[in-house]
Formats: C-alpha cells, structure tokens, sequence
C-alpha cells in the first residue's frame, strides 16, 4: 500500500503523505531516498545512490527526513478504514437530490448521456405534485440532516420552469415548517435565459452550473440543436448576462465538456478565463470506447500535456493578481472534505438519490432507466424500498475496492464515480481505468498548483 506518492510537476519534486495529506516541496535528493511504501535503512540508501550523492549528503539528508517520519509526517499509518467499516450499519440520512425535472432537450449534445434528453425514449416533464412528493421524501428521510441540497436536472430543466417556481415555492414552505435549509442547483444549457429567468434564478439558485464546451468552433461541433447547427452565438451572451447579474456571494460554473474533437481542451478553459469567466469547469467526456468522440488510452499524453499547461497558466495568473478557479483543481490542503466523503464520495444510494419525472428513485441520475438499480418510488412505504441497493452502495467505499485500497489517490477521488465504475466493468469495486489515470494527474497539479499559492 502506497503511504507517500512522489512527483514531479514542472520541474519542481513534491512528495505526499497519503494518511495526513501534507504535501512537502522537497529537493532532488529528498525525492530520490524516499520510496513509495516505506523509508529504506541509512545503510540502503546509501548503496543505492553513492554513484550519485555523497556519503555524508545521504546521512544529512536521511536524518532530516527521519525526523519527518517519527512526527508522522511521512509513512503515517491509515486511520480510517474502521471509521468505513461501522459507518456501513449505521442509518442512512439522505442529504441530497437530483430532481429529474424534464426527460426532454432542446439541444442534441452528441455525447449526451441521456440519449440526447430522450432518456432512452422517456420524454417527460415532471409534474409539480411529483417534485412536491420528492421533497417530502427526502425531508421525511433527512433525519438531524438540516441542510438539503437539490439539483434540478434535465434534460433541459428550463423547459419546466411554471413546474420548477411551484416546487422551489413549495420548498420554501417546507424548509421553514421542517427546520431545514434547501439549496437549489440548476444545471442548463442557457438557450431559454431571459431577462425574468435570470432574475428568478440569482434569487432563488444557490448555484447555477451554465454549459458551454469552450471556442465556438469546439462547441458548435458536439453542443447542437435539432436541426444541427450550432449553439455558441445564441448562448454566450446570455451566460455572461446571467454571471454578470450574479449575487457575488452565489456560485455559478460555467461547464463545458472535452471529447477526442478537442483534446486542446486548455485553450477551451484559457478561452472562458479571457472572456472574465472566474469559475470554470471542462471535464472529460465518459462514453463507450467505440464512440467517436471518446477518449481512449492513446490520447493520455495530450490530455496530460494540456493539464500541465493549465496549471503554468494558472500559476502565472494568481501571480499577477488575475486568478480563476478551475473545478477539478480545487483542493483544500488544510482541511478539505470531511473523512467519510473522503472514503466514500458523493453518497450515491444512500446520501444522495435521484427521481424521475414518474417518482422512481434511483442511486443517482446516471442510473436512470437501469432497472436493476431502481430503489422504488417516492410513494413507496419504507418496507417497499429496496434497501439493499442502499447498502450495496454504502458499502462501496474504498476500502472494499482493491485496486483503490493500495493507491495513493484513494482520499482525494473516493474511489470515483460509481456509475462510471460500473457503466465500464459491470462492477462498481473496479475503477473505470482511463477516468482513474486523468484524475491522479488532476490531483498531482492540484496538490502543487495550491502548494505553490501558499508559498510565502
């Protein structure tokens, strides 16, 4: 089992605890002694490199990185693997829900996961009696939970808007009689942003997540309407609208998405950051390998090249005062999410559920129409629900995942998208392998990019 990872990012070595999570900028030397699972004896070391370093640097040095280790921080012993093995028995407090308030689209995404918004042939709008519903069930199984968060999903959730402003009023209702605070997300595609909308959704939207893919040659490629033309000069203004207007106290991302077509997804992300967009987030595309636009093992060494030059770009950006956030880059190396989210993720199953416009609950929105995964119904007594899905995913954490028990990573990606997980291998316990190898390089310039903004 890996207990420190050792990188090199820009010509810079850095070295990671993996148990306490700190992070040392170190110099060659340090770097060469120290091994992934355990620091070698004075004597080893000494063998090892004498062609390289002299005797008496590698016994300066070893008794610096000696005094790391006995202060554990370096090889620190993992603390937490008991923690995931109660946490499996105790009870479940949903704490969040996708709201799947439209099965339907306007736009044809060609890489769209829901079928291009069809859902697999299940156009529908949610009525407000259904969303009402949804919202009683997760109260009702909040338990001391008090903050609710509620994605409203689609499709394209803003061709229910008249369906959206009765559920949201209905929460607000609810939130005050049950003690609760319910957080809306809205995730769109901006085609149907207007001047009212736009009101509406700064007010009532803790956060909006507003899609684009990047330059309007890239987006127009894959992001089109049903008659195959492009959405870029439509939506942009509005996007900056929306962000403009925005209460600067809310968040907001603006979201695109990087396929095979665009694998210089950096000058994507450089093209949002000049247009004055702060809050960025491209992420890569997840599709079946026979798919045109999928990424495939060959085009790792673009993408990671792109990585790398974001993170320069950023770097030099913070330095001059003109910073921007980028989704997968953010960590917190003082703090960061609490040790159970560290173990197990985003709680699909048993902390977070979805439901369909009908009232069938899933684990989450990317198990929609998979009938081996359907929980039950909002309308469903306690007794009906299939609870053993819940536990199945519970218990999905990292430690009952092999490969992601023995890596490094294993507390920064939680052992990755289950859906994912299972969508390429049929088996939640097994990583899906190309998404696992670009997040460790996301963590790598993560880690170094904030370890270099706290450099004094």
């Amino acid at each position: 089992m890996a207990l420190i990872h050792k990188f090199i990012q820009d010509g810079e070595y850095f070295i990671i605890d993996v148990n306490t999570g700190s992070v040392h900028i170190v110099d060659e030397i340090v770097y060469d002694l120290l091994n992934d699972d355990r620091l070698l004896s004075k004597k080893e070391l000494i063998e090892q490199y004498k062609d390289k370093y002299k005797k008496e640097e590698i016994e300066e040095v070893y008794d610096e990185i000696k005094e790391l280790v006995d202060e554990e921080l370096l090889y620190s012993k993992d603390l937490y693997e008991d923690i995931a093995r109660k946490n499996e028995d105790t009870p479940n407090y949903i704490k969040a829900l996708c709201l799947n308030i439209t099965h339907d689209c306007n736009l044809r995404c060609k890489y769209c996961f829901a079928d291009e918004g069809a859902y697999h042939g299940m156009r529908k709008v949610m009525l407000p009696q259904i969303g009402k519903k949804a919202l009683d069930y997760v109260i009702e199984h909040s338990g001391p939970r008090r903050n609710i968060e509620v994605d409203l999903f689609g499709g394209e959730p803003m061709m229910a808007m008249k369906e959206i402003k009765e559920i949201v009023a209905y929460a607000r209702e609810q939130e005050k009689i049950h003690n609760k605070v319910i957080r809306f997300t809205m995730t769109t595609n901006a085609t149907l942003l207007n001047d009212e909308i736009m009101e509406y959704m700064d007010k009532e939207m803790g956060n909006i997540v507003l899609s684009i893919d990047g330059r309007k040659n890239v987006n127009d490629n894959v992001r089109i309407r049903v008659d195959g033309s492009g959405t870029y000069d439509n939506i942009l203004p509005k996007i900056k609208k929306m962000v403009e207007k925005r209460d600067k106290s809310k968040l907001y991302y603006v979201r695109g998405t990087f396929t095979r077509a665009n694998l210089d997804f950096f000058e994507d992300v450089k093209h949002f950051a000049d247009l004055g967009f702060k809050e960025i987030s491209v992420e890569p595309v997840v599709l079946p390998n026979e798919h045109p636009l999928s990424i495939r093992e060959k085009d790792l060494p673009e993408i990671f090249d792109n990585y790398d030059k974001l993170y320069k770009e950023m770097l030099t950006r913070y330095r001059e005062g003109r910073e921007f956030k980028f989704y997968h880059f953010n960590i917190d190396l003082q703090g960061g999410p609490c040790v159970y989210k560290r173990i197990s993720g985003c709680g699909a199953g048993h902390e977070y559920i979805a439901v369909t416009p009908d009232g069938d609950i899933y684990p989450c929105h990317q198990f929609v129409g998979n009938e081996k995964f359907k929980m039950g119904t909002i309308f469903d007594e306690d007794d009906k629900i299939n609870w053993n899905i819940s536990k199945e995913f519970k218990a999905a954490h990292i430690y009952n995942k092999p490969m992601c028990k023995e890596c490094w990573a294993r507390f920064y990606c939680s052992g990755g998208c289950q859906a994912n997980n299972y969508n390429f291998n049929n088996d939640m316990h097994v990583p899906y392998e190309i998404g696992c190898v670009m997040q460790k390089k996301r963590i790598e310039c993560a880690i170094a990019l904030k370890a270099k903004m706290m450099e004094k």
